[in-house]
């Protein structure tokens, strides 16, 4: 990459503290990514920004989903040609009813902020068709029903595209906890801050978050698909599991009292072992592998075009 371009990054952390949801990994995920995108890979500290609900955060660095947003348009609009810009989330993922006609598999992808208002595949969809021609957004998400977060994204290793060989894996016991809060879950949260007598939860959204709610339930469903790519975009995602799987947040007990996402932590090691330059590919694949050999059942995917699937991780000088 040539000098004058930027390094962009934001690193979002959940591990929603004091909340029958806690986790205890998140926020050590995106701080060791942090640490690894300064030393390995040329970004400067003051082009990455860092949203976690630690409990000293302050409101316009916790993890909502108006923040998120927000701190993803910001990178965007910052972009220019050339431009390498990531997105790193660890936290709850969850599954929620399509609003598709026609949608094959009658369910939609989503992130699950601090404050619950639901940032979809749709949304990411839109953040990736705003980037400048010549730039890449990377998406790295260590949640739950992570696969094809970004909506109509290649599968380049998925479900559909590998056959698993599982003759042979070793089922470990782990202490750990998977990154999902089931839909029902979220669905009474929202109907008990509303008190709207709705089975619709974009009703509930739409009447708590207003505008900031997910494009997914502002939008007529006629408009929903003026999103599909027209043609391959440069929307790169690494999912820590398949769309139907769980991703694992494993407890403080565990390396030697540290937490941490068992996706994140794959990929950290990977880079560790691995100093050369490594395709987006390559770093999936490593990972998945590893998961295996340490017995989680998960299973990381990859989504984009064919030529970024082969091209180098964050585009590593």
């Amino acid at each position: 990459m040539e000098g004058k371009n930027k390094r962009l990054a934001v690193l979002v952390g959940c591990n929603y503290p004091n909340t029958p949801n806690e986790l205890h990994g998140c926020i050590n995920d995106v701080l060791a990514m942090k640490e690894t995108l300064v030393k390995r890979f040329g970004f400067d500290d003051s082009n990455i920004e860092l949203l976690t609900d630690e409990p000293k955060s302050s409101p316009s660095t916790m993890p909502t989903g108006a923040n998120i947003k927000q701190a993803l348009s910001n990178m965007v609009d910052r972009a220019e040609s050339g431009d390498v810009l990531y997105f790193h989330y660890s936290g709850h993922g969850t599954r929620i009813p399509s609003m598709k006609y026609g949608h094959l598999f009658r369910h939609e992808e989503a992130i699950v902020p601090c404050d619950f208002n639901l940032i979809t595949d749709l949304d990411l969809r839109q953040v990736v068709n705003q980037i400048p021609e010549g730039s890449s957004l990377t998406i790295l998400s260590d949640s739950c029903h992570s696969g094809g977060l970004i909506d109509k994204e290649k599968e380049q290793i998925g479900p559909s595209k590998l056959e698993e060989q599982k003759n042979g894996t070793l089922k470990q016991i782990h202490n750990n906890k998977p990154k999902i809060i089931p839909y029902e879950l979220i669905f009474q949260h929202l109907s008990s801050l509303t008190n709207i007598n709705t089975t619709d939860i974009g009703t509930h959204l739409l009447e708590f978050f207003g505008s900031e709610a997910s494009m997914l339930f502002r939008l007529p469903l006629h408009d929903l698909d003026l999103f599909q790519p027209l043609k391959p975009d440069e929307g790169i995602l690494l999912s820590g599991c398949q769309s139907d799987e769980t991703s694992a947040d494993m407890s403080p007990n565990m390396s030697n009292g540290k937490a941490y996402g068992a996706f994140s932590n794959a990929v950290q090691i990977v880079l560790k072992e691995n100093n050369g330059k490594l395709s987006n590919r390559e770093v999936v694949m490593k990972a998945r592998d590893l998961l295996q050999r340490q017995g989680f059942e998960q299973h990381p995917c990859l989504y984009c075009s064919d030529e970024n699937a082969d091209d180098v991780f964050l585009l590593q000088s």
